[in-house]
């Protein structure tokens, strides 16, 4: 099997390289095939390894995570995981202006972020679930990509579940939609729901990010991607993939 992965390369400017990642490519099996990158889905530890050890072929260099927990937290990564590690810390949020680090966010059906100031050698991901985005991740990230220097940030939104697939109670939704204005979606077939990448959109340019781009793909219909949404439906067990960013 070749050490290269099928990612979706997206652009943040000159000097910045930033990917998806999708279900191909990698050596995880049955439900969780194959490139599962989450470490807490009931999958083979030596094969999540395995693939987080293509992921870092992938990037050219260790890819750190957080330990994501639908929180606000942002955290400042000035050291490299050590081997056989790939969590920075606790936080939904990443920033770096490290060279030898590429960041990494995992998702199945939550909104991915990755952000970037090639001029100013700053780099940032987020996890902007719906908790995340209420308490203000977004927000978080932003702010502290700007204390490390970024003047000029460019972002793109990753697959996500979108507005049409994410049903919640109308009570949810109208919450939400209080919080973060413009959120409040109804679903193809009728029923209250969510908009995050919407919504994340939104606050990425509230805070001042003015070239934002969006990945299109819902991962509850798309099969490219692991939904933990769609894996609920059908009573199966799915892995979690990956949007990658570092500095050229």
């Amino acid at each position: 099997m070749s050490d290269a992965l099928p990612v979706l390369e997206v652009d943040l400017g000159p000097g910045v390289r930033a990917f998806f990642t999708t279900r191909a490519g990698g050596v995880s099996e049955g439900e969780h095939a194959a490139l599962n990158l989450g470490v807490a889905v009931e999958d083979d530890p030596a094969r999540v390894a395995s693939n987080h050890e293509l992921l870092a072929h992938e990037a050219g260099r260790r890819v750190a995570f957080g330990r994501q927990v639908h929180g606000a937290d942002a955290l400042d990564v000035e050291v490299v995981p050590r081997d056989g590690e790939i969590f920075a810390g606790t936080a939904d949020a990443l920033v770096t202006t490290r060279r030898d680090l590429a960041l990494g966010v995992v998702v199945a059906d939550c909104v991915p972020v990755l952000l970037a100031d090639a001029a100013r050698g700053v780099v940032a991901t987020a996890h902007a679930g719906r908790a995340g985005l209420v308490a203000g991740v977004v927000e978080s990230v932003v702010a502290l990509a700007r204390e490390r220097g970024a003047r000029e940030l460019r972002a793109v939104v990753g697959p996500a579940i979108c507005g049409a697939c994410y049903e919640v109670p109308a009570a949810m939704r109208d919450e939400v939609d209080a919080a973060v204005p413009g959120t409040a979606s109804t679903t193809s077939w009728g029923t209250p729901a969510l908009d995050l990448p919407r919504g994340v959109l939104d606050r990425l340019r509230a805070a001042g990010v003015e070239r934002v781009g969006h990945l299109e793909a819902c991962t509850f219909t798309d099969e490219r991607f692991f939904s933990h949404r769609r894996s609920s439906a059908d009573g199966t067990r799915r892995g979690r993939f990956a949007g990658v960013v570092l500095l050229g």
